[in-house]
């Protein structure tokens, strides 16, 4: 979070966006470094997390779904972030456009939007198809994966067993390279302006397993298209 703070350079008081923002573990540090921080998350389960560890004046949390983010909030925040792999899990691509355009929508003019996540090229570069480990209690996790180049979806299969019991889950995500996500985002009128492998401060590459994009919203109205 110290790497967020220092790439969104916001006085103490901006208004921040956390969405998905899961338990708050980031919304939380974010609203301790003095922003006013929103968080926004579908799972009521999560929220409860997040709220058990405290909210005040400058932390919030509403219950809702990034693709339409409430109404209210047009021109509202400084910031959004969107940080460890919390994007591309609607099967519909047409969902992470929404989402983006909402992204767009919420932050004002000239606004930051801090993306990190997985790197299509990078995680095809070391694909591995299955692997599994043991965690601290014993418990048994293995994984299958693949990959479709067409719709660009990683499918994961999970298995465990341990102490605690036994069972299986399958989830799919749509992994982007950074030319892709920059096109997706810049239709949205957001645009790339850094990109970094990971939370390091070097440039992403065809090899980077993650990547760190920073995109600003276009001060200027967007124009419509002739028709």
């Amino acid at each position: 979070m110290a790497r967020v703070v220092e790439l969104l350079g916001l006085p103490a008081g901006a208004r921040v966006l956390d969405v998905p923002c899961g338990q708050g573990r980031h919304a939380h540090l974010l609203a301790e470094a003095g922003y006013r921080v929103d968080g926004l998350d579908y799972s009521r389960h999560l929220l409860a997390r997040a709220r058990a560890r405290g909210t005040g004046p400058a932390l919030h949390y509403t219950r809702g779904d990034m693709r339409r983010l409430p109404a209210r909030w047009t021109g509202r925040f400084a910031a959004v972030v969107n940080l460890f792999t919390s994007f591309g899990f609607f099967a519909d691509p047409r969902d992470d456009a929404r989402t983006v355009a909402e992204w767009a929508r919420v932050l004002a003019p000239g606004g930051a939007l801090i993306w990190h996540g997985g790197n299509r090229d990078g995680v095809m570069a070391r694909f591995l198809a299955r692997d599994w480990w043991r965690t601290a209690d014993g418990t048994i996790v293995a994984q299958e994966r693949n990959f479709d180049p067409l719709s660009g979806q990683l499918v994961v299969h999970s298995a465990w067993y341990g102490p605690a019991g036994h069972g299986e889950r399958e989830h799919r995500i749509r992994l982007y390279t950074p030319t892709a996500l920059a096109e997706l985002l810049a239709r949205a009128g957001l645009i790339v302006e850094q990109a970094y492998d990971g939370w390091s401060d070097r440039p992403v590459g065809r090899a980077s397993g993650e990547m760190l994009l920073v995109a600003r919203r276009d001060e200027l109205p967007r124009r419509r298209r002739p028709r």
